[in-house]
């Protein structure tokens, strides 16, 4: 029978383990999942957080597993580095005073934190005590990408669960299995979502997102006509469309708040309230790394292309405008584009102005693809 482990794409073993520890009651206080990005971490991390607070062992069907899996339970709580260099102490001592606090509507809170990785020696020390002994039900699930990048006193106080690189054909296989959706549609839902799975499928399978994409890839078209002020409204209209997904959270958020309001004091409101907006925050992150993902993605294809290997393309239906790009790039002005793509992530992981950012990125592929045949 189906369970909210099967979600759990291309990691059998975890899910498995994940499985036997619910059946056996072994559950503990205290994980870290380690994994690349792209290998389900945050997927396994809700899905066990719903076997954990549904009476079930995570039905998938009941109240608690549906706002769990909408990311609107008040007792499933995500965190994300809020700094430029990681994890602030403040965000720390927050999650620490939280989880002395008694759930809203489960008998337990459970804390999915990301990018451990990033969470500093002077940020850990003020969690150590709490991570080793919660007061109460109190689950904490850490997320890093090595084990070895995640400081030892935390390593020490957690049970570690390994979660494999899973191969991109691999992965667009198994997407088109579970969605229907053509083996070349798949690679293309994968690269624009930087390799996770459970995004792919949403972003396959989503009219909307693809005609997103369709956008991206015309305006990275247009830019040899493109003067100064033709880049900087494709790169407003770009983010604009990049955050219309963000209208269906805020809906979904308003509804919870709606549904809560009559039962919960003003405390607990102000809770679901800060965690809206961290959930908002990071749903905004999500759509603009997307647009990102999309034109990394077409810049490695014309790479491919202007290196010799057309057969690594994977936007085949952009195939002319890609070669068309390769004829007038060099692979070190290409590279340099990559490069600015990546800063752009890190920049808009570190709160600077997204228009600011695409404006940057545009300009500089229209630079490094087209130099002086500019129309400016």
């Amino acid at each position: 029978m189906p369970d909210v482990f099967e979600g759990i794409l291309g990691q059998p073993q975890v899910r498995e383990f994940l499985r036997q520890t619910i059946a056996h009651g072994r559950a503990t206080h205290a994980y870290l999942f380690t994994g690349p990005a792209g290998s389900n971490k945050t997927t396994a991390a809700y899905a066990f957080a719903q076997a954990l607070l549904c009476e079930k062992g995570g039905c998938g069907s009941c109240d608690t597993c549906i706002r769990i899996r909408r990311r609107t339970h008040p007792d499933v709580h995500y965190y994300a580095p809020a700094g430029a260099h990681g994890y602030l102490v403040d965000q720390i001592r927050e999650i620490v005073s939280d989880a002395t606090l008694a759930p809203i509507r489960a008998c337990r809170k459970v804390y999915i934190l990301d990018r451990v990785d990033q969470l500093g020696t002077q940020a850990a020390n003020a969690f150590l005590k709490t991570l080793e002994e919660p007061e109460g039900d109190v689950t904490f699930i850490l997320l890093g990408r090595t084990r070895d990048a995640v400081l030892p006193t935390l390593v020490s106080r957690c049970q570690v669960v390994p979660f494999r690189f899973i191969p991109a054909s691999e992965a667009a296989g198994i997407l088109s299995q579970n969605t229907g959706v053509t083996i070349e549609r798949a690679r293309i839902a994968i690269e624009a979502c930087g390799g996770s799975l459970t995004q792919a499928i949403q972003f396959a399978s989503s009219s909307e997102r693809m005609s997103f994409r369709s956008r991206v890839l015309e305006v990275l078209r247009l830019l040899p006509q493109a003067d100064e002020r033709d880049v900087l409204e494709y790169a407003q209209d770009l983010i604009e469309r990049a955050r219309a997904p963000l209208d269906e959270v805020r809906t979904a958020q308003a509804e919870e708040l709606a549904d809560s309001s009559e039962f919960l004091a003003s405390a607990a409101l102000k809770q679901i309230e800060a965690r809206h907006k961290r959930a908002l925050s990071a749903a905004t992150v999500q759509s603009l790394f997307q647009l990102t993902s999309i034109v990394r993605s077409w810049l490695r294809d014309v790479l491919a292309v202007s290196s010799g290997a057309p057969d690594r393309v994977v936007n085949l239906d952009d195939l002319e405008a890609i070669r068309h790009a390769a004829s007038t790039a060099t692979p070190a002005s290409l590279v340099d584009a990559l490069r600015e793509a990546q800063r752009t992530d890190e920049a808009i992981r570190y709160n600077v102005s997204p228009e600011t950012c695409i404006d940057v990125l545009l300009f500089t592929i229209r630079k490094a693809i087209y130099g002086s045949g500019c129309s400016y």
